[in-house]
């Protein structure tokens, strides 16, 4: 009797011990299959700086989930030893196509250039820089004050370019993190070849200055040239005298006709007219 109670017992705990060991099982199982899937890249081991030529040093591999896309990511380190950035990255950000400037392109500020276009520098002041918040990536109109030859030599203003982007103010190739303004001495504006001969020669023909705009408005309206005289356009002019008739000269005596002398001898008293 007791061996058969044994038995049962060792039978029924050995069912359950089947039992935990499988439902153990299937859930280690179902979270080895619920782990996300991941891919290896190349990604910068510390902050890095716009125009820096990436070495080694600077790269890493991590981990990055496949259902993430990840667009032109490098999967080893040596697909991009020796290219530069054109952008700033963050530690442990991957590295992508558009991050990089093409293969050959130098370092510092030539990797920012495109294909096509140009960079030139131009004087700045106060003034001219917008009170220092002129910043690299912002967008601004060039305005030359200057005297033409035609309309009499009356100075006028003309907007010459619009739209320009900003690559450094002074030697700084990224804005200011907290946006503090900066009087520079120097501005590195992107134009196009054609664009840049039209502002070398208006810094030949009179005061430059950069208005600030929005950066995503990229409209181009014609701009009119304003004029001197235009300045007071809008000012009433003043009132005309009333007109007074100058006074008549006074007339001339009309001569006479004849002249009456008279003559008197003692008693004799004559007149005669001529």
């Amino acid at each position: 009797m007791d061996i058969r109670r044994l038995s049962f017992a060792l039978f029924i705990a050995l069912v359950l011990s089947a039992g935990a060991t499988y439902l153990l099982y299937s859930r280690i199982k179902n979270q080895k299959s619920a782990a996300p899937v991941t891919i290896r890249v190349v990604a910068a081991v510390d902050q890095l700086n716009a125009g820096t030529p990436l070495a080694p040093e600077n790269l890493k591999i991590v981990d990055w989930p496949a259902s993430i896309p990840l667009t032109g990511a490098f999967s080893k380190p040596e697909q991009v030893i020796g290219r530069s950035l054109i952008y700033p990255v963050s530690p442990n950000q991957p590295l992508v196509e558009n991050d990089l400037a093409a293969p050959g392109s130098g370092i510092g500020l030539s990797v920012k250039i495109p294909d096509g276009m140009r960079a030139i520098s131009i004087r700045s002041n106060d003034v001219v820089g917008v009170a220092g918040f002129l910043y690299p990536g912002s967008h601004v109109d060039v305005l030359l004050t200057f005297r033409p030859d035609t309309n009499g030599g009356a100075p006028l203003t003309q907007t010459i370019l619009q739209d320009v982007d900003v690559l450094t103010a002074g030697q700084t190739l990224e804005p200011d993190p907290k946006g503090k303004p900066q009087t520079v001495n120097v501005v590195t504006l992107l134009l196009s070849p054609r664009d840049a001969q039209k502002l070398v020669l208006a810094t030949q023909q009179g005061s430059v200055q950069f208005v600030l705009r929005n950066g995503a408005d990229q409209n181009k309206p014609e701009q009119k040239p304003v004029l001197a005289s235009q300045l007071m356009a809008d000012v009433a002019p003043p009132a005309p005298r009333p007109h007074v008739a100058a006074a008549a000269p006074p007339k001339a005596p009309r001569p006479p006709e004849y002249y009456t002398v008279e003559t008197i001898a003692g008693d004799k008293h004559t007149v005669e007219k001529f």
